[in-house]
Order: structure tokens, then C-alpha cells, then sequence
């Protein structure tokens, strides 16, 4: 009996162990997740200013100004093309390309409703999905 009830011990002891390496597993993934310093709210990252123009169309849009969320959306695909399309050898185009194709594609999602409504309200569903869409490939890149 005395023996039976030293597995038991030593396979809590090692349960306690596995969930504790688990959770601090979890925590460390959650913390290494990229934050990156801003200036004036915009990440100083690569992707930061694409990342702030998206979500100043996204709210303008949410706010009925279906006008000023179409330009900044074009603003936007604008800047995104010059820079990560024809930006020379530091773009995105340039250095990954598989991954350059899946955030335009993304972005393209996300500005086309706003870019067809500018004087009518688009699907906020959709724009939402897309807009959530855009900024995970955007992470992406960071």
C-alpha cells in the first residue's frame, strides 16, 4: 500500500508540474507578442503608419463619414503601394513577396466598400471582418 501511494505523490507532483510549465508557457506567449513605441499614437514600426490610417478610415466609417473614410482609404492603398509595392529593395514586395500578396489582398478587402460608398453607408459587418482581417496580416509584418 505504502508503495501505491508513492506513484500517487509523485504523479501529482508531476501533474502540478506539466500545469504550471503550461501556464507559464501561456503567459510567455501573451508577452511576446510585439508593442512597439509610438509618436503621436502611430507605431514606430514598418507597418505602424498603415496600421493608423486603417483604423482612423475604419472609425471615420463607423462614425457615418463615408466620405473622409473613403479618402483615407485611399490614402492608404496609395502609400501601401508605393512603399511595399514600388519602394525598392527594402519592400515588402522585395523581401516577402508571399507575404506582401496576403496583406494586399487583405487591405484590398478592407478599402474596396469604403472606396465604392462615399456617399452611402457600406456593410459595416463586412468592413469590420475585413478591417480585423488587415491589421492580423499587418502583424505579420512587424
Amino acid at each position: 500500500m505504502r508503495f501505491q501511494l508513492g506513484k500517487v505523490h509523485h504523479g501529482v507532483a508531476v501533474g502540478v508540474i506539466v500545469i504550471s510549465l503550461g501556464i507559464a508557457m501561456g503567459l510567455t506567449s501573451v508577452a511576446q507578442e510585439k508593442h512597439f513605441p509610438q509618436t503621436a499614437g502611430v507605431d514606430d514600426s514598418k507597418m505602424g503608419p498603415y496600421r493608423a490610417l486603417a483604423q482612423l478610415a475604419f472609425a471615420a466609417s463607423q462614425k457615418g463619414d463615408n466620405a473622409l473614410a473613403a479618402k483615407l482609404a485611399r490614402i492608404l492603398e496609395r502609400d501601401w503601394d508605393k512603399a511595399e509595392d514600388y519602394g525598392g529593395d527594402a519592400a515588402l514586395s522585395k523581401t516577402n513577396h508571399s507575404l506582401f500578396e496576403e496583406i494586399d489582398k487583405a487591405m484590398d478587402h478592407f478599402i474596396a466598400p469604403l472606396v465604392a460608398h462615399v456617399s452611402s453607408p457600406p456593410d459595416q459587418a463586412a468592413v469590420k471582418a475585413a478591417y480585423n482581417t488587415y491589421l492580423e496580416k499587418l502583424k505579420l509584418a512587424d
